[in-house]
């Protein structure tokens, strides 16, 4: 079991736009694809938070997760929701992405 912690920044302006397309869009994809999601959350202190959407996802491998997200992004719903989502620009402007995998307990 490997989790993958993703870190969205909204560009100026778009967090609502971003969201938006989150709760519209990305959690089903992401579950029609096998990816489950285990925790959303808007960022509020810290570093970089402002604007920021974070979820985790729960993958049973890597090539879980390779598969997932290639599929993901080939799905036509996909492809349409995020061209009618940037009809004014992009809502993202940073991406940051960590692969995390459980410590042993002892």
């Amino acid at each position: 079991m490997i989790y993958e912690l993703r870190e969205y920044t909204a560009a100026p302006g778009q967090l609502p736009a971003l969201i938006n397309r989150f709760n519209e869009h990305c959690l089903e994809l992401l579950a029609k694809h096998g990816m489950e999601v285990v925790f959303t959350s808007l960022a509020e202190v810290g570093a970089q938070t402002m604007g920021q959407v974070v979820y985790v996802l729960r993958h049973d491998s890597y090539d879980a997760l390779e598969r997932g997200w290639a599929a993901l992004l080939a799905d036509p719903r996909w492809v349409e929701a995020k061209r009618l989502s940037e009809v004014d620009g992009p809502l993202v402007a940073r991406l940051d992405r960590r692969i995390l995998t459980p410590t042993p307990s002892g």
